[in-house]
C-alpha cells in the first residue's frame, strides 16, 4: 500500500472530499478478488434474493452486485481487514462500521453511466461521517467510464435530488454542478489502486463504450456514531421505489 502520512491523507480528504491510495491490494489479491467475483456470479448469484444484483439493459449482464458482505463470506472477511479499518478510521472520525460491499461492473461496450449524485442521498447518515473505498479491479482509463469527482463539494451538505430513472442509481442531483468536467478530478486507477470519497462528494461516470471492462469493488464504511436521517431516508425510498433495485 502506498499511502501518504495519516495526517496528510486526512488533510487532503477533508479538503477535497476524495483521495487516491495506490496499491491498496496487490496484483495477487486483485486476481483472487476477480476470480471470486466470477465464481459468485456463476455459482451463487442465482440463489440470492433479486435485490442482490442490478442488470444492464440487456437484462443479463451484471451492472452491480449488492450486499456482498451478507451474501459472501470471502468479501465480508476482506472488508474486516485491520489495515483497511485503520486506513478509514480517521476519515470517519471514529470506529468504522462496515455498511456495504458492492461492485460497479461497467462491462465492456454496454456498461451504463452513473448520473451526478451524492452517496448520502442513499446512505442518509447524520453526521455525514461515511465514505466509500472504490478499488479498481480493472484498469480505469479516460475512455472506459472513470469516476469524476467535484473536489470540495462534500462541504455543501446534501443537495436537492430527483429520481434519476437509472436502475442501480435511482436518485441523482436535481441540478448538475456548475464545475465543468475539465475541472473535476478524474480517478484514473491501476488494478489494486483505490479512491476514497466522502459520502457528500458529488461524482458521476460516463458509459463504457470500449472493449475494456471497468470493474470496481466498493467498501462502504460509516462512523459508529452516525444515525439515519428520516427525511433523507423517505426521499431515497420514494426514488428507489420507481427503479428497484436501487
Amino acid at each position: 500500500m502506498q499511502v501518504a502520512s495519516p495526517q496528510t491523507l486526512l488533510n487532503d480528504y477533508e479538503r477535497d472530499g476524495v483521495v487516491v491510495v495506490r496499491r491498496l491490494f496487490t496484483t495477487e489479491e486483485v486476481a483472487t478478488i476477480r476470480a471470486e467475483l466470477a465464481r459468485y456470479i456463476r455459482d451463487d448469484l442465482g440463489s440470492r434474493p433479486a435485490d442482490a444484483a442490478t442488470r444492464e439493459a440487456d437484462g443479463t449482464t451484471v451492472r452491480n452486485l449488492w450486499r456482498l458482505e451478507k451474501h459472501n463470506e470471502f468479501f465480508r472477511l476482506l472488508a474486516e481487514r485491520d489495515d483497511l479499518r485503520r486506513l478509514v478510521a480517521p476519515l470517519v472520525h471514529g470506529e468504522p462500521v462496515l455498511a456495504a460491499v458492492e461492485t460497479f461492473n461497467k462491462p465492456a461496450r454496454i456498461g451504463s453511466g452513473v448520473p451526478y449524485h451524492q452517496d448520502n442521498a442513499y446512505f442518509c447518515q447524520s453526521p455525514p461521517d461515511m465514505l466509500t473505498v472504490w478499488v479498481a479491479i480493472d484498469p480505469v482509463t479516460p475512455a472506459n467510464g472513470p469516476v469524476y469527482f467535484v473536489r470540495g463539494s462534500h462541504r455543501q451538505g446534501v443537495l436537492s435530488t430527483k429520481p434519476s430513472g437509472v436502475r442501480g442509481n435511482s436518485i441523482g442531483l436535481a441540478e448538475p454542478p456548475a464545475t465543468p468536467l475539465e475541472e473535476q478530478f478524474c480517478a484514473l486507477l491501476a488494478p489494486g489502486d483505490a479512491s476514497i470519497h466522502h459520502c457528500n462528494t458529488i461524482h458521476h461516470s460516463a458509459p463504457n463504450a470500449t472493449d475494456q471492462a471497468r470493474l470496481g469493488l466498493l467498501f462502504v464504511f460509516r462512523g459508529s456514531h452516525t444515525q439515519t436521517d428520516p427525511t433523507l431516508r423517505a426521499t431515497y425510498l420514494a426514488a428507489a421505489a420507481l427503479t428497484p433495485p436501487a
